[in-house]
């Protein structure tokens, strides 16, 4: 069974909604043609992953009214929009919540419905970040396409820095997972997406902003760090230059499942009894942070 992954690698329009709903439209659209089975956004599409100038008066307050309901037309477009094209969607925005917006990606499969709306959990609390609520747990969901189901979960940008991200995806089962991203990628960041990649034995889509709102580079790996033979193969399916474009990751899950039934990756030989500091909260030197939450 293969699985197409559009990577969505877009300029953003800023805080123009209508006209990030328009390219966003466009280039799914683009990627159905190329035979996609889903498109996947960069992070917080419905403002091109813009903040606010805290300088300013109203500013925050302004940025928060930009924040969308589930039944907000720029969604209901996007789910309208699956359903046509018969492709499923992963798509970001700024979701309005409580007291302050989510930073959030949700899944649309090919029907047009909601399988998860995912709110970041590593938000960037050292920096603009601060003013979302993180979220509080990931999710996996089956994927129905034309060939079959694949379990597809999701993590956000600074969500790959922490191993225990794409760790829980894998144990609630994922196959695949989706990270919208925004941020310059060098070698250090995009090694780490290879590392979650193999020691989860997943694979493992991003997509980022084109330059000049980021640098592209978007990428893909398709976890299968070894051939029958035991052989070191290249997991890299795709990498983007910084262009605007759609990227195509093609995930053969035939092989995928077979790599994962037989190698020694993932959960196959963790021992979860070794691993009762990953629960204690505490915080020690030398990283405590005073904006930590």
């Amino acid at each position: 069974m293969n699985f197409t992954v559009a990577l969505l690698q877009m300029r953003g329009c800023g805080f123009d909604q209508a006209a990030n709903r328009a390219k966003g439209d466009a280039f799914c659209r683009r990627a159905r043609k190329q035979g996609a089975d889903l498109a996947l956004f960069p992070e917080m599409w419905n403002i091109g992953y813009t903040f606010f100038d805290a300088t300013q008066p109203r500013a925050r307050h302004d940025w928060q009214a930009r924040a969308l309901r589930a039944d907000d037309s720029f969604v209901t477009h996007f789910r309208a929009l699956a359903r046509e094209l018969n492709m499923a969607i992963a798509l970001t925005y700024l979701q309005k919540w409580r007291s302050a917006p989510r930073n959030v990606v949700t899944l649309i499969d090919r029907r047009g419905e909601i399988l998860f709306t995912y709110a970041k959990v590593h938000t960037c609390e050292f920096d603009k970040e601060a003013a979302l609520t993180p979220g509080e747990e990931f999710f996996v969901a089956d994927l129905e396409t034309a060939r079959g189901a694949v379990k597809i979960g999701a993590m956000i940008c600074y969500d790959r820095e922490f191993p225990e991200s794409a760790r829980v995806l894998m144990l609630n089962g994922a196959e695949i997972i989706l990270t919208p991203n925004a941020c310059d990628l060098e070698n250090n960041r995009l090694s780490q997406y290879r590392a979650r990649a193999f020691e989860n034995m997943v694979g493992l889509a991003m997509t980022n902003y084109a330059a000049p709102d980021q640098n592209g580079n978007s990428i893909a790996f398709d976890g299968i760090a070894f051939d029958r033979a035991e052989h070191s193969r290249e997991m890299k399916l795709v990498q983007a230059d910084a262009r605007d474009d759609v990227f195509l990751a093609r995930f053969d899950l035939d092989a995928l499942r077979a790599y994962r039934a037989r190698e020694t990756w993932g959960n196959a030989y963790r021992q979860p009894r070794a691993y009762r500091a990953l629960i204690n909260s505490r915080v020690r030197a030398p990283f405590v942070r005073a904006r930590a939450r």
